[in-house]
């Protein structure tokens, strides 16, 4: 991956650097042990040029290599979910 994910748990969100200038994020909360996506942001002006997708690839990737479950509530994130299984053992509907 071009660009590295990283998980801001201060902000509670996992952030994708584009530029100097702009990131990507999925906010998330944490209930019951389960890492719950809320929300997906993209500036506007990097809309439609796959960034929500990169993000969503690194948010997973994350949370399966620290065995963490999830709750996508973010309709993005669920919609990605479901097209892809492989991330299947990790969804908590």
């Amino acid at each position: 991956m071009l660009h590295e994910i990283t998980k801001n748990s201060a902000l509670s969100r996992f952030e994708l650097p584009i530029n100097e200038d702009a990131i990507a994020v999925a906010y998330y909360r944490e209930e019951d042990g389960v890492v719950v996506l809320v929300h997906t942001e993209v500036p506007f002006e990097y809309a439609g040029q796959g960034y929500a997708t990169r993000l969503a690839d690194g948010v997973f990737a994350s949370l399966r290599a620290t065995n963490e479950k999830v709750r996508p509530r973010c309709e993005f994130m669920a919609r990605y979910a479901t097209q892809h299984p492989e991330f299947d053992d990790l969804i908590r509907w």
